[in-house]
Parts: C-alpha cells; structure tokens; sequence
C-alpha cells in the first residue's frame, strides 16, 4: 500500500513552512519581544512589525530603541510626547547625512504615534 500525502496535510505542512521562514527571516519575533518587554517601545506608523529593525539601542536598564530602519527609511526615537519619533528617506540627498546622526537628517519628517511609550518628555 503506497502512502499518499492527503491535500489537509499537505496545506498544514506548507503553512508551517510558511510561518517557520516568516519567523526566520523578518524581524517578527525580535520586535515582538521588545514590544512585550517594554511597554514603552513602539513600531513607527510608516514601518512594521515585520520589516523594523532598530540598530542603537538604549544602553540604559530601559530596552528602547533610539535608531531604527527598514526598508525605505531611518528612524530617531525623540523623546517628544507630540512627535515621538522623525524618519527619513533612505533616498535622502541631505549632505553629509550620517544615520547615526539626526542633526545631519536634513529632511526627516515627524513621526506620530497613536500612544506614547513612557520614555517620552512630559
């Protein structure tokens, strides 16, 4: 008797599959734990939970992001309760424009989170 791969099989394997390299090459799981580890943290409206990635990180006891990208563009974490956060196109001509440096982000655009993480200015 030949063993035949029903199609309900077939379709679980396929999307374990699926979830396994979601998982493994997105940022799913890393921006999961730093949203559930510290509620101060957010994913910027312009980005999302699959693609951010935050490269400086808070030094401090806090986990919070202070620079992070995707994609299309960089990302400073401000402090500011009203524009918690500017961003910039990777694409951007700003001269000596360094991603480690906000000051040089000659045309970064304000950020507006729907909530406010704890690390914001009062």
């Amino acid at each position: 008797m030949k063993h035949r791969l029903t199609i309900p099989i077939l379709i679980k394997t396929t999307l374990g599959a699926a979830i396994i390299l979601v998982i493994m090459f997105t940022n799913l799981l890393s921006n999961s734990w730093m949203l559930l580890t510290d509620r101060g943290n957010f994913i910027p409206a312009e980005s999302s939970i699959f693609s951010f990635e935050p490269y400086v990180i808070n030094p401090g006891s806090s986990n919070y992001w202070i620079y992070g990208e995707d994609g299309k563009h960089y990302y400073y974490f401000s402090y500011d309760r009203t524009t918690p956060y500017a961003f910039i196109a990777k694409s951007n001509s700003c001269p000596n424009f360094d991603r480690l440096n906000f000051k040089t982000w000659c045309s970064a655009q304000p950020g507006h989170a729907a909530t406010v993480g704890q690390h914001s200015k009062q």
